[in-house]
């Protein structure tokens, strides 16, 4: 049901909240049920019948869903909890009101200011977490893929690694790494590596009116010399000539295995935004945050690359999130090479 709500919400855009209500507190027996009772029976006074009302977590946290609460959020859950602790106190004594315990939590949620790191509230996303348990095993050995192609490809690529500091060192001045914050599987921040394709120092407000127009659609975004085109900037004056060359052929993005390595990303899995980017997305965009560890390549990057708009490219992580397998992973593995070399729809 919250899935479904999350859904109806992208589309109108009309904000819900979910209330939790923990009773695993309350003393075991037959009392208990007669307690319950009075609880739901409160609930029923205190919600309207299109809110949604059922067990989040079976026999210890009740869920309710308050939909249609408008597009702004005011002081709802301060409101709501006031309705909800007058009805529950009318029915139930301080000695049980004092084993209940009550949360709040609106959709969309600001992963900005809310949770670990900025992140998103998993307690709104419960089927996402069911759906990875399911498929726990196969994380395991997509982690084991994860960590064994990493560290091949740092021990492999280290005289290519050196070669390339050195080019980057000569040709212009500035540290060989390039280090900014993105935004992985669930909106959690971390820091991301690529080799400095760019001048030290160079402003990044034209990427960012670029990626802004580009996602709200406005007219000349879409398309540079007849191609759609997503976060990339043809003849982009920040570039140095070196960094050209490694951004046509991919090498740029090669320090990221340490992403993987740390965890923080996959071999195979949706681009991590930066957090200006995600500030554009509109609510639907956001799911290509939530159910897959960001990667290094994924179906964009062999399928679409930078041929494709940018809600394309979102459609293709979510393809990839719902079909998920180890064997697509290798499959997607496979095609990368042919996708780099040849260098169609790189700038």
């Amino acid at each position: 049901m919250l899935y479904l709500e999350r859904k109806r919400t992208e589309r109108s855009s009309r904000r819900f909240v979910l209330m939790l209500l923990g009773i695993g507190k309350l003393p075991k027996g037959g009392h208990n049920e007669e307690i319950l009772e009075r609880i739901l029976s409160a609930l029923s006074g205190a919600t309207r019948e299109t809110d949604t009302k059922g067990w989040y977590t079976a026999g210890s946290v009740i869920g309710v869903i308050f939909t249609e609460i408008g597009t702004t959020d005011g002081n709802i859950a301060n409101a709501l909890l006031t309705k909800v602790c007058t009805a529950l106190g009318g029915a139930l004594g301080i000695e049980h009101i004092s084993e209940i315990s009550l949360s709040f939590h609106i959709f969309p949620d600001d992963w900005e200011d809310g949770g670990s790191g900025g992140a998103a509230d998993p307690r709104l996303y419960p089927d996402l977490k069911h759906d990875q348990d399911l498929k726990s095993a196969l994380r395991l050995v997509k982690r084991c893929i994860d960590i064994a192609g990493s560290l091949l490809a740092l021990i492999l690529g280290l005289p290519l690694f050196a070669i390339i500091a050195v080019v980057i060192k000569l040709t212009s001045k500035g540290p060989v790494l390039f280090r900014q914050t993105r935004l992985g599987q669930y909106g959690k921040k971390f820091t991301f590596f690529k080799f400095r394709s760019m001048y030290a120092a160079s402003d990044h407000a034209l990427h960012r009116e670029f990626v802004e127009a580009l996602i709200s659609g406005k007219n000349g975004s879409r398309e540079q010399d007849g191609r759609a085109c997503v976060y990339k900037i043809t003849d982009d004056p920040r570039i140095t000539p070196a960094g050209k060359f490694l951004r046509r052929t991919s090498l740029d993005e090669l320090p990221q295995f340490f992403n993987v390595l740390r965890g923080e990303m996959s071999l195979v899995g949706p681009r991590p935004p930066i957090p200006y980017e995600f500030q554009s997305y509109d609510l639907w965009h956001r799911c290509r945050l939530l159910a897959a560890k960001p990667g290094i390549t994924g179906l964009w990057q062999v399928e679409g690359r930078s041929k494709v708009g940018f809600d394309e490219m979102v459609r293709l992580d979510l393809k990839y999130a719902m079909s998920w397998s180890v064997l697509m992973d290798l499959k997607i593995l496979f095609k990368t090479p042919r996708a780099v070399l040849t260098g169609d729809g790189a700038y």
